[in-house]
């Protein structure tokens, strides 16, 4: 059995060795990275990676990744306010500062950003009514966005990132209320509390998603396994279950190997899993 789906590669896998300083590399150089030191040509932004939304360094970056033949998939945007704060300017500032970054996508050619769902209290998931009450205030800021990147063919995915949105039957519940043709998941293999099993929680995002996050931490260095997430279920789960043919983002966030080494592992057991 083969299956299809692609490997791309997170830029936050590699936040401790992007930016300025000694040892580092700039944003620029990461397609080239990417493609001559992973063999991967597919690439995701993170907001807090990208210094600048200038078009002159935007055009720069695009023509980088297309001089060594690298897509740009999307942008995981992060910290720009939150959509279901409960004070109507917030949600108003939120929204405005996340078109910055769907317009940077669209100019990038991505196909999608990733959003939060912040603006919950701690307890939200333990209280119906202020859930309610969070998913209510929630609906018309995202529907804003997803509106806005329809119009430059974009789609606006949630990511299980903290909150409600590492609940499915939340994320489910958003979906459903706001029944727009642009809006999916990107589920994460991480991110879920330990009272929710993970493969479960994955499954239950997969059939809105447009992207797949593989969460690593550690490689048993004998027989290539991550150590902490059961990636034979999951993948079993997404590719053979759902049929999804998309990306798939090594993230690594380990510390035991090296952002390169945890890289390079988590890429080679992506691709033993594809092959089998």
């Amino acid at each position: 059995m083969s299956r299809s789906y692609g490997i791309s590669l997170a830029s936050w896998s590699l936040h401790k060795s992007m930016g300025e300083g000694p040892g580092k590399f700039p944003l620029l150089e990461m397609p080239k990275v990417a493609k001559h030191e992973f063999g991967i040509e597919a690439i995701e932004l993170t907001r807090a990676l990208v210094p600048s939304l200038e078009p002159g360094y935007l055009d720069r970056l695009s023509r980088s990744a297309a001089a060594e033949g690298v897509r740009i998939l999307l942008i995981m945007v992060s910290g720009q306010g939150d959509l279901g704060a409960a004070d109507a300017a917030e949600r108003e500032q939120a929204v405005a500062a996340h078109r910055k970054w769907i317009a940077t996508a669209a100019h990038l050619k991505c196909h999608s950003v990733r959003i939060c769902w912040g603006g919950a209290a701690q307890d939200t998931m333990t209280k119906p009514e202020a859930f309610n009450a969070f998913l209510e205030r929630s609906i018309d800021p995202i529907r804003q966005l997803c509106d806005y990147a329809a119009e430059r063919d974009l789609n606006v995915l949630l990511e299980n990132h903290g909150g409600p949105s590492s609940h499915p039957e939340a994320v489910s519940q958003l979906i459903s209320r706001l029944n727009h043709p642009r809006f999916g998941t990107l589920p994460d293999f991480g991110n879920f509390p330990p009272e929710i099993d993970r493969c479960e929680a994955v499954d239950a995002m997969m059939p809105h998603a447009s992207a797949v996050s593989a969460k690593c931490y550690d490689f048993n260095d004998f027989t290539g396994e991550e150590t902490t997430l059961d990636y034979g279920r999951l993948i079993e789960i997404v590719a053979d279950k759902h049929g999804y043919e998309g990306y798939i983002g090594v993230e690594y966030e380990g510390d035991r190997l090296s952002e390169f080494a945890g890289i390079k592992a988590c890429k080679c057991l992506l691709g033993k899993l594809r092959s089998v």
